[in-house]
Formats: structure tokens, C-alpha cells, sequence
């Protein structure tokens, strides 16, 4: 017996062994499924990204009045001229003719006028003699007065022909530069003003001072920008330098490119050093917001405070050992803007750009502080005065439209704007500066609540309410409840939603079939 008494605990303690190791292997398998991220700190920017050709704001056509052979050229393409440079010359045979006639016939018409004055005097004189009879003097009367009529249309046929014989010398119509030479000497040219289609454009010169990116938005951006707003824009021929911009103005009707709803945004550019150039491709990113130097987390780390409780399921955790009671409160005081299935909804791609698609989150932060950053990817501080430029702006376009000032004038003021708010290296957002965080560098962060599970020391993920601002396509900015450096569980948005209908049944057979909120409430929200 005591051999077999032996043989017997061997093979239990045996037993103990592999369920042990079993046991074991399983925890530390489980533990391998745990997918995990780090809470680190750096730099959220949200802006919408778009691509556009360069275009001159003013863009002129430069016809001829007069018809006829051009005889001289005295501009090129890429000139730089001033207003009222000759720029052509056409055979002036034709108009000088009919100035010479015009002419004559002036001479005349004023003669005839002497002469009908004199008859009229001298008929007059005889009326009070009594020697000629009142019609006699009504005739003459007559001739007078056909004789000023002449003289009107004499002075008026001259003034024309003198107007069409300056009009064979093609002057430019502003200062700019000539991107357009359609002629060359010899061509025959018909004149704008007595053409059907609209008479031979010559040149096409343009001011290239300032030019303007038209761009195309998609519509889930759109909601976002708004005139005034500072943009950063980057062509091809100069891959390490960005140029300053401005959104001038979207324009309201919306264009449909496969399927997608576009509309046309204006961002007008300060060109005076000459580099850009008509029809140049940009790519055109505006910025909307920034969170800089924040705690991030991934987006997959976060979760709604409604669906902690399928979460805590989805990592293997123990309701009865959870108090769940303070996320279900934030729960139902609809603490939510964040999406279903544990994901902020983002305003972002990866690098913080806008994607084509996608909602914008309800929660977004107000930097009074620092700009977006300008060439150099650093931020730059905004002066004070940049909080009511959307308002100056509207102000401007009033004034426009009221006849005060021209479009001259208003764009000047939008450039003088520009260099105050940005100091020609950084941007300016409307609304920045506001609420008295203009010189310390504050910011006004509108936050809502949701959950991340840290890991704990003894590896276990525990719940955390925190507080969360701007979140993009990839990360979250917790502006409070977390530290950089904290390790958080990764909650896939299939085990969630697998847990959902779970935590749901068991929470109604605890609370005697009513909801998980308490009096048969519905489910939690979330996907």
C-alpha cells in the first residue's frame, strides 16, 4: 500500500503541475494579447489640405478699339510695364482720313453758322422796319437754328474721329506684366468695339504682385474655414520655401468631382518678390487649429464613458470588482463626442491634415497664444489685433460694396493686416488672442470626458475618466487625467462591440431587467 500511496501523490502533485503550467502559459497568453501604447507629448495641428494652380488676382485682356494692320511692337512677353505704356501701334490710314474729314467738316459747320447768325441779325432789323413779313422771318429763324445743330453734330463726329485716331496707339491699361503677346507685327487686327466676337486680343498682362490660389475643398472641411483664415503654400519649384497666404473668400456654389462635393476656396498671396508665376500647381494647407506640446494618445485608446463597461469585459476584467457608477453618470450627462466603438471623432490625418472625408469632432481648442507655424515649421507669437480680423474683413467688403473704397484699396488693407498679424514669417487665426490669452500664451480648450485603461504596476488595466480636446485621424490630446510616459490598454473596436450586447444583458439581469442606466433605460451608446 505505501508503494501505491506513493505512486498516487506523484501523480497528483503531477497533476497540480500541468494545471499550473497550463494556467500559467494561459495568463501569460493573454497577457500577450493585451496590445498596448504610451502616452507621450507632442504637437497636435489640425488643417485641411487642398491643391489649386496659381493665378494672378487681376488679369486683363488687352484688345484694340481700332481695326487695321499693326505696325510696330514696342513690349514683349515677361515685360514689366506701367500704366499707359504704348505697348502697339496700328496703320492709322483709315481714322486719320475721317479725322481729316471730321475735321472739314467742323470748318464748315462753324461757318455756316456765321453766316445763319448774320442772316438772322440782318432779318431782325428789317422784321422791325417792318419791311419783311413774320414768316420771311421764321424761315430764317429756322436756317439758324439748322445751322447750330450742324455745328453739334460737326463738334461730335470730330471728338469720335479724334478718339479713334488715339485709339490706334494700344496703351496698357494697368501696371503689370505682359504673360501674353497673341500678335505680331503685320497681323490684321478687328477692332473689340465693332466686332460680333469680340475683336483680336493682343496681349494678356496681369499684376503679379499679388496672386490668388483658386482650390477646391471638400465640404466636410468647409464648416471649418472662414475668410481671414492663415494658410501656408508650397509649389514645386521651390520645395523648401512656403509662401504666406490669406482665404480671401469661398465662394457658395459647390462643384460635384466624382461624386465628392467641392467648393471653390480663394487664398490670395503677397508675390512681391516675383518667384510665383501664373499656373504654377500649389498644395494649399489652411490652418484651422493646433494643440501644441500636449499629452497624445492613439485614438484606438480611448473610449466612451457609456461603453467602459463592454470595454472592461473586452480586457477580461471583473464588473463586481469595478466602480463603474462615476463613468455612468458622465455616461447619461452626455460626455460623449467621441465616436462609438472607442474612437474621438477626428479632425485630422495622420500628420494632422484634413483627409478628403470624415465628420468633425464637437470638441475643439482655441490657442490665443502661439500661430501655426510659417516657413520654418516653428510657431510664431500672433501680436494683439488678430482676434477681429474676420470682422475687419467684413468690414472691408462692406465698404466695397458700398462704394468707399475699391478692390485696390481693400486688398492693400488685407496685406497691411497680414504683416501685423503674422510678422511675415508665422499666421494668424480669427479669433486668436481672445479671452486675455493674447500675451501669456493661454489657451481656451473646450474638453469632454471619456475613458483610457492604464496598465497598472501589476499589469492589470484599470479605468480612468480624463478629459480629451482635439483629436485627428491617429492621435487624442488628454488635456487632463493622464501623464506622459503612462502605459494604456489598446481596446480593439470588434471586442467592444462583441462585449456591448453582453454588458447590456448583464446589467438588466442585475438591475431586474431594467436598462444599464437604472428604470429600463436603453442601451449604451457606441457602435
Amino acid at each position: 500500500m505505501k508503494p501505491l500511496c506513493r505512486s498516487l501523490i506523484v501523480l497528483a502533485l503531477g497533476v497540480i503541475a500541468v494545471a499550473g503550467c497550463e494556467t500559467g502559459e494561459a495568463a501569460e497568453e493573454a497577457g500577450q494579447r493585451l496590445l498596448t501604447a504610451t502616452a507621450s507629448r507632442g504637437d497636435l495641428l489640425i488643417r485641411a489640405e487642398a491643391t489649386g494652380t496659381v493665378e494672378p488676382v487681376r488679369r486683363v485682356e488687352v484688345k484694340s478699339k481700332a481695326s487695321g494692320e499693326i505696325l510696330r511692337l514696342h513690349t514683349d512677353v515677361g515685360e514689366v510695364v506701367s500704366r499707359g505704356t504704348l505697348l502697339a501701334e496700328i496703320d492709322p490710314r483709315d481714322v486719320l482720313n475721317r479725322y481729316n474729314q471730321a475735321e472739314a467738316d467742323l470748318a464748315v459747320a462753324r461757318a455756316q453758322l456765321e453766316i445763319a447768325q448774320a442772316q438772322l441779325d440782318r432779318q431782325r432789323r428789317l422784321l422791325d422796319a417792318e419791311v419783311i413779313t413774320q414768316a420771311e422771318f421764321e424761315t430764317v429763324t429756322l436756317s439758324f437754328a439748322n445751322a447750330q445743330a450742324g455745328l453739334v453734330r460737326a463738334e461730335t463726329n470730330f471728338e469720335l474721329a479724334e478718339l479713334q485716331l488715339a485709339d490706334v496707339n494700344i496703351r496698357a491699361p494697368l501696371e503689370g506684366t505682359i504673360i501674353q503677346k497673341n500678335v505680331e507685327e503685320g497681323t490684321v487686327i478687328q477692332s473689340a468695339s465693332s466686332n460680333v466676337s469680340g475683336g483680336t486680343a493682343l496681349f494678356v498682362m496681369a499684376d503679379l504682385g499679388e496672386m490668388q490660389v483658386r482650390t477646391l475643398v471638400d465640404e466636410t472641411d468647409v464648416g471649418e474655414l472662414e475668410a481671414g483664415l492663415q494658410a501656408a503654400v508650397r509649389v514645386e519649384a521651390y520645395p523648401d520655401r512656403t509662401f504666406q497666404g490669406v482665404i480671401d473668400k469661398i465662394e457658395p456654389q459647390a462643384t460635384v468631382e466624382q461624386n465628392v462635393t467641392m467648393f471653390p476656396v480663394i487664398v490670395t498671396i503677397d508675390n512681391r518678390s516675383g518667384l510665383l508665376r501664373p499656373g504654377m500647381n500649389a498644395e494649399v494647407e489652411v490652418f484651422i487649429d493646433e494643440a501644441l506640446d500636449v499629452v497624445l494618445v492613439p485614438n484606438n485608446a480611448v473610449v466612451q464613458t457609456a461603453d467602459v463597461g463592454p470595454a472592461a469585459m473586452a480586457l477580461g476584467l471583473d464588473l463586481e470588482e469595478l466602480d463603474l457608477s462615476q463613468f455612468m453618470r458622465m455616461g447619461r450627462g452626455g460626455g460623449g463626442g467621441v465616436r462609438g466603438g472607442g474612437m474621438p471623432a477626428p479632425r485630422g490625418d495622420a500628420s494632422g491634415a484634413r483627409p478628403a472625408t470624415g465628420a468633425p469632432s464637437g470638441g475643439q481648442q482655441r490657442t490665443a497664444g502661439p500661430g501655426a507655424p510659417g516657413a520654418a515649421g516653428a510657431p510664431t507669437e500672433t501680436p494683439g489685433g488678430a482676434g477681429d480680423a474676420s470682422a475687419r474683413i467684413a468690414a472691408l467688403r462692406a465698404q466695397v460694396q458700398s462704394g468707399e473704397i475699391t478692390q485696390d484699396s481693400m486688398r492693400a488693407a488685407l496685406q497691411a493686416l497680414r504683416a501685423r498679424g503674422g510678422g511675415g514669417a508665422g499666421f494668424f487665426r480669427p479669433g486668436a488672442g481672445a479671452a486675455g490669452g493674447e500675451a501669456g500664451g493661454e489657451t481656451r480648450t473646450e474638453t469632454r470626458g471619456a475613458v483610457v485603461f492604464v496598465l497598472g504596476a501589476d499589469s492589470i488595466p484599470e479605468p480612468r475618466l480624463v478629459q480629451i480636446g482635439l483629436g485627428d485621424w491617429d492621435n487624442t490630446q488628454v488635456v487632463s487625467g493622464l501623464e506622459e510616459g503612462e502605459t494604456l490598454v489598446i481596446v480593439g473596436a470588434a471586442q467592444l462591440q462583441a462585449q456591448q450586447q453582453a454588458f447590456l444583458n448583464q446589467m438588466r439581469s442585475r438591475m431586474g431587467g431594467g436598462g444599464p442606466f437604472g428604470g429600463g433605460g436603453g442601451p449604451p451608446r457606441g457602435r
